[in-house]
């Protein structure tokens, strides 16, 4: 029988909890912001009000905040707070809660290696089947050693045929098809990743001519694929094109970008050929031959003969976190559905079925995502929702060991090592829209728990996700954008340290 991590945590002590008294004596929603002043009234006055840090910030566009007592959930001051903005990468949080939730915190995802016909005398008189789990951490190291454990088993020799199988999550060539092609930040989704479904694009000037290569490393093996193919062009831009060749993803570069050399990575959207590739790599260095790799949609009943299993859930979730993987964030969102829903669903089947969760058991209203990530812009969160939410995982004791501290700074702009005010968060960020949302803990002791969303529409519409290019102005809105939210976080600490 499955045990459900919601009843334990979220509804068994926080939600059940809190359903009465603090909760339900929060204080409606004010057109400006309603500040409860707890550290004295000294602090109240000397503080400046957040509407003129907003102001100060000379930000085009919408602010939504919202700080709660993260104790009680109670909260102590918004702007805009019932506002929909989109949350950028703040929705991984949420995405951690959401997978927590379905999934629990030992969850281990596992790829394994099936036969479909006996092992005798060393010969496999079958099928062997890469299998993928949905494991978003798996990369190339990984794939060693389930080379090395199929070596361990006496096979030396596969009779029938080498196929690959990702058919656990549904297939999309990218998690947000406006992004530009060669973003490795937008990879395929396959039930069969590999190194977050990136290839390493390298490039060095010999002569008058230019060494390229295109590997799956890591920081053990670099063993070059074919199913990514790379080509310099003659030409000045576009620096990237991309083509569907059918076997292989065939890329060209422009020779007028390259420099003297230089490496990146570029997404896959062959990812279950790329880890088949990879896989009968390391193989052969085995003696093992799989010959041609072919993908089956269809899982067939078999022998398991080797088993990878990724680390625990929580280990992945504050990975997502710290360096803010998108594939991580879909692939675990993608789980926590199949799980809720007993079967897999497409990406945004998923973002619906979180968006309904988050309203039911984190009360978040008004939440209506598009991913899991946040890299579809066209996500909305209020940020009282969020402010609450974090107010509720906080008694569970969920989130915040789970999140990365947040630097603050001088005002020279330097890192503050010594600031009083200790805060853990998860920050957001696309063209003209900044989000930040956590934990900051007061000199006092007090525990808050705050959303910060700012977003400018208009700004955005002229922006062409398809293109590299960064537009007029960004640096400098998102910076005042990062100054503000900083700026409200040293109010609430001064106003609310108690």
């Amino acid at each position: 029988m499955t045990h459900r991590f919601s009843r334990r945590f979220f509804l068994g002590t926080t939600l059940a909890a809190l359903g009465h008294g603090a909760w339900a004596g929060a204080p409606a929603i004010s057109v400006r912001p309603v500040a409860r002043p707890q550290g004295g009234a000294a602090a109240a006055r000397l503080a400046p009000s957040a509407e003129a840090l907003i102001s100060k910030a000379n930000l085009s566009g919408r602010v939504g905040y919202a700080v709660a007592d993260a104790r009680t959930g109670r909260v102590l001051e918004e702007g805009e707070g019932n506002v929909g903005l989109p949350p950028a990468s703040v929705t991984k949080a949420v995405t951690a809660l959401y997978a927590l939730d379905a999934l629990g915190p030992d969850h281990r995802f596992q790829t394994r290696l099936i036969a479909t016909g006996p092992v005798e005398g060393g010969v496999l008189k079958g099928d062997l089947i890469l299998a993928g789990g949905g494991d978003p951490s798996l990369d190339t190291n990984a794939l060693a050693g389930l080379a090395s454990g199929l070596a361990k088993t006496g096979l030396r020799e596969i009779r029938g045929a080498f196929h690959v199988w990702g058919g656990a999550v549904p297939f999309a060539r990218a998690i947000d098809e406006r992004q530009p092609e060669h973003a490795g930040y937008n990879p395929a989704l396959s039930g069969l990743n590999l190194n977050y479904n990136r290839v390493h694009f390298e490039w060095k000037r010999s002569g008058g001519t230019y060494r390229i290569s295109m590997d799956a490393r890591s920081n053990r093996y670099r063993p070059d694929v074919t199913v990514a193919r790379m080509r310099i062009a003659d030409r000045s831009m576009p620096v990237y094109s991309y083509r569907d060749a059918g076997s292989h993803d065939d890329w060209t570069v422009a020779s007028g970008a390259l420099g003297n050399g230089g490496a990146r990575w570029l997404p896959v959207r062959k990812p279950e050929l790329y880890a088949g590739e990879v896989f009968a790599t390391f193989a052969r260095s085995h003696g093992i031959k799989t010959g041609p790799i072919r993908t089956i949609n269809d899982l067939p009943d078999g022998t398991v003969l080797v088993t990878h299993a990724s680390a625990p859930l929580s280990t992945i979730l504050r990975d997502m976190l710290k360096y803010s993987t998108n594939l991580t964030a879909e692939m675990v969102g993608l789980a926590a559905s199949a799980r809720r829903q007993g079967a897999p669903m497409t990406l945004k089947q998923s973002a619906r079925e979180m968006s309904r969760w988050s309203a039911s058991t984190l009360g978040m209203s008004g939440t209506e995502l598009m991913d899991h990530s946040g890299l579809n812009d066209r996500s909305r969160m209020a940020a009282r929702a969020m402010a609450q939410a974090l107010a509720r995982a906080h008694r569970a004791g969920l989130l915040r060991p789970l999140l990365r501290d947040v630097d603050l700074r001088d005002a020279q702009g330097r890192v503050d090592r010594n600031h009083p005010l200790k805060v853990a968060a998860k920050t957001g960020t696309l063209y003209f829209v900044s989000a930040l949302a956590g934990y900051a803990t007061t000199p006092g002791g007090a525990e808050l728990a705050f959303a910060i969303f700012t977003a400018s529409d208009s700004l955005r519409a002229r922006v062409d996700p398809s293109r590299d290019e960064r537009p007029a102005g960004a640096r400098g809105w998102n910076r005042r954008s990062k100054q503000l939210q900083q700026a409200l976080i040293e109010r609430w600490g001064a106003v609310y340290d108690g």
